[in-house]
């Protein structure tokens, strides 16, 4: 089998591609995230339970969000701008290495070869540091890397955008880079959409452990995210103060998520978080239910937010 076949492609990136989500109720959720791998409930968990907020909000253009990871362990993945064709966020692989990874699908077929090569998704822009490939086993589509060492306890600030073209929809994602506070245009991805399908919605973040290998379940994972951003029709930011708080079809019972203002004293900004995994306790949000933030009609965007007519 030669290096540029799509399952080669897949064989080599494994551990970036994302398994998350069993038995989650929300129609918006895209295929890949109604997939999962059975769970055997009677045998020790092999992996952390993959936590989710789903985010409400109306349709937009783009998503901005951002995120501060708190603990992380090899194996997992951080998304922080998830939608119904796609997602994007960080990652630490099985051998530590970080990364950003973009995702978005093209069918609901498991071989990344089934689906025709006139649907499958396009690469209409990609930065030079950034690899492209095809995906499988949870649905197909195309993905990127973009070779990042984040840190824990930094703020990152993600932003993914949609823009209907024909048949096609073209999603492109932008990376705020700290070291030059310049926002980032990696990849540009075009996928063959239905007609309710042009704008983004059913947002959502999630953390996932994708190492599963029993050691993996007993690490705590944490991260904060939002507030969340988005930018509709008119042209106007409008903030996502609402999440549920939703998890994959395991039983493991260490879990937790809740507003990051009201749990914490002395914690002035008020955010979503999530943990997983280890000693976590779940002492704060129950599954599904809602976690609200601010009451007040005061709050502005971040002063980071892009001008996103000057985005290429």
């Amino acid at each position: 089998m030669n290096n540029s076949s799509p399952i080669k492609i897949f064989s080599l990136t494994l551990l970036a591609i994302p398994l998350f989500a069993i038995l989650i109720v929300w129609t918006t959720i895209p295929i890949g995230m109604q997939m999962g791998i059975a769970q055997d409930n009677t045998k020790k968990p092999k992996a952390c339970r993959s936590v989710h907020l789903q985010f409400k909000s109306p349709e937009s253009n783009y998503f901005f969000n951002q995120v501060t990871v708190r603990q992380s362990s090899p194996g997992t993945y951080f998304c922080v701008c998830g939608w119904n064709k796609g997602y994007y966020g960080i990652q630490e692989l099985g051998n530590r290495k970080k990364l950003l990874i973009f995702s978005v699908w093209d069918s609901n077929e498991d071989n990344p070869n089934a689906t025709p090569k006139e649907k499958r998704v396009q690469v209409l822009y990609k930065d030079e540091k950034v690899r492209t490939g095809r995906f499988g086993y949870e649905g197909s589509g195309g993905q990127s890397f973009y070779d990042y060492d984040w840190k824990l306890n930094e703020t990152y600030s993600f932003m993914v955008g949609a823009k209907a073209n024909g048949e096609r929809t073209e999603y492109s994602g932008y990376f705020l880079v700290p070291e030059t506070n310049q926002w980032k245009h990696l990849i540009t991805f075009s996928t063959i959409t239905k007609a309710n399908e042009k704008k983004l919605r059913g947002y959502y973040s999630f953390i996932e452990d994708f190492l599963r290998n029993g050691v993996s379940e007993t690490k705590v994972r944490r991260a904060e995210f939002g507030i969340p951003w988005l930018k509709n029709s008119e042209n106007k930011w409008i903030p996502a103060k609402t999440a549920i708080f939703t998890a994959d079809g395991s039983t493991n019972l260490n879990i937790d998520a809740g507003d990051l203002k009201a749990t914490q004293e002395k914690v002035e900004t008020e955010r979503f978080y999530l943990q997983t995994g280890g000693d976590t306790i779940n002492k704060h949000t129950k599954l599904n239910q809602a976690i609200h933030l601010t009451k007040s009609e005061k709050i502005t965007p971040p002063r980071n937010l892009p001008a996103t007519d000057q985005l290429k």
